[in-house]
């Protein structure tokens, strides 16, 4: 008897002895027999029998569905008896039995709060997490995929900002209310229909495509009512003095709120932006190099491959660096949304660290983008080689150590650096202070003794 009906209890037995089958055509009844009768010992339910064939085309039916295979039911509506997972297996085809194999792995792997899939397109692989992190703990891992992820809110890499925020800042970028910024920031609504209207030319005097309406661009008043009087007809004399007043209207008010808003995000999302776009461009470029360059520079600078790492190193360090630099500018977007005074302080040690930051990366990305091409083309000597290695290696050393200082910064948080840095400045002007004083005591010690001599 196959291993699976030995699951079915005596009762079960019993039941099918009634029929007063026997032998051969009894046993061959009891394989074609697979009732959810055998689950009496667990769950109270009655008996519902099926055909085996009946059982194939459900449980073919329900895997070819998805996971939900993994909790099936019997397949009597009524009745919730969960079918074991060895029936399941004993009517399904071994193609069918890896598509449960399948289900098994993605379910453990998506039930546990240690493991979660990479991401990435096609990639298989799943990582876990092996340190207790925080519910908005940033986590960048490396997949083998070459993936790298947040393993906490599974975006892209974005130490050291954390995902709350990265959250905010992504949900913005794709939301319609930059386009209605936009449209408060540059449009004004015509005085008569009220339809939006952007002014594409320097005249003042404008015309609704929509009615028709003549009004001015600067004061909406009728542009039958503008001329000499109002500063002529290219200018507005009665909003110029309105503005030095400040007497504003509500809805002027609400456009140049717009447009500083706007005008903010701007400067933030282009900095994102373009540091995305470079670390897109340095990957490819990497990836070139390590395809078609790496045993052309190596012949011609005589270098073996493996003493070259420190070009790819170089690369890799960019390609972190500008990750790391564009999520800067999303944490500044919301950081010093106040500006308030009391913020101030806490900016400008902020931008002065990411522009430092920022500064040898550049510097960074150009020698190795850049300078390293002339050797690829053999237009440098092997001394000039020999300096531009100690050149790069440095570079990226530096560059290194200021962004783990700009990581640092954001992780323990800005008020707390900020005080760090000052006790540190004080206690090196303290001693500055004492070298000069011990100094201006030797040379008024060496005087004294000379004066002492001469008398």
């Amino acid at each position: 008897m196959p291993a699976v009906l030995r699951m079915f209890s005596a009762s079960a037995i019993g039941t099918l002895t009634e029929h007063k089958r026997s032998g051969l055509a009894m046993q061959q009844a009891f394989r074609k027999r697979l009732a959810c009768l055998m689950l009496r010992p667990f769950l109270q339910t009655t008996s519902h029998y099926f055909c085996q064939a009946c059982w194939e085309g459900y449980v073919s039916n329900a895997i070819s569905e998805g996971p939900a295979a993994l909790n099936l039911r019997c397949p009597l509506p009524d009745c919730k008896a969960a079918v074991p997972r060895t029936v399941v297996r004993r009517v399904s085809s071994d193609q069918e039995q890896q598509k449960l194999d399948q289900y098994e792995l993605r379910s453990y792997v998506e039930d546990s709060k240690r493991l979660t899939w990479c991401p990435a397109p096609n990639c298989q692989h799943a990582v876990e997490c092996m340190k207790d992190i925080g519910a908005d703990e940033p986590l960048d891992v490396l997949c083998k995929c070459g993936s790298s992820f947040c393993f906490t809110c599974k975006e892209e890499a974005h130490r050291p900002v954390d995902c709350v925020t990265v959250g905010m800042w992504l949900r913005k970028n794709s939301a319609e209310s930059e386009n209605a910024n936009w449209i408060l920031a540059n449009t004004k609504p015509c005085p008569k229909c009220k339809r939006p209207i952007e002014k594409n030319q320097g005249c003042m005097h404008m015309v609704c495509s929509q009615c028709r309406s003549e009004f001015c661009w600067l004061c909406l008043g009728n542009w039958a009512d503008h001329g000499e009087r109002t500063g002529g007809y290219y200018s507005c004399n009665r909003y110029e003095n309105a503005k030095k007043k400040g007497d504003y209207d509500e809805e002027q008010q609400k456009r140049e709120n717009a447009k500083h808003a706007l005008e903010r995000y701007m400067h933030y999302y282009q900095r994102w932006a373009e540091n995305d776009k470079a670390r897109l461009q340095a990957l490819e470029t990497l990836d070139k190099f390590m395809t078609n360059k790496l045993e052309t520079l190596s012949e011609i600078t005589a270098t073996p491959t493996s003493q070259l790492k420190f070009v790819t190193d170089a690369w890799y360090q960019v390609v972190d660096c500008r990750r790391m630099l564009k999520w800067t500018y999303a944490f500044g977007y919301y950081r010093f949304a106040d500006d308030s005074a009391t913020n101030k302080p806490q900016q400008e040690f902020f931008e002065f660290n990411q522009g430092q930051a920022e500064y040898y990366l550049e510097k960074l990305h150009g020698e190795v983008e850049k300078q390293l091409e002339p050797f690829l083309n053999n237009k440098k000597t092997s001394e000039e080689w020999k300096k531009y290695r100690e050149t790069l290696i440095g570079l990226t050393d530096v560059t290194h150590s200021h962004f783990e200082k700009l990581v640092q910064e954001l992780e323990k948080g800005l008020d707390g650096m900020l005080e760090q840095y000052r006790g540190i400045e004080q206690v090196e002007e303290e001693v500055q202070h004492a070298a000069q004083a011990k100094q201006t005591n030797s040379w008024t010690s060496k005087r004294n003794r000379q004066k002492g001599e001469s008398g």
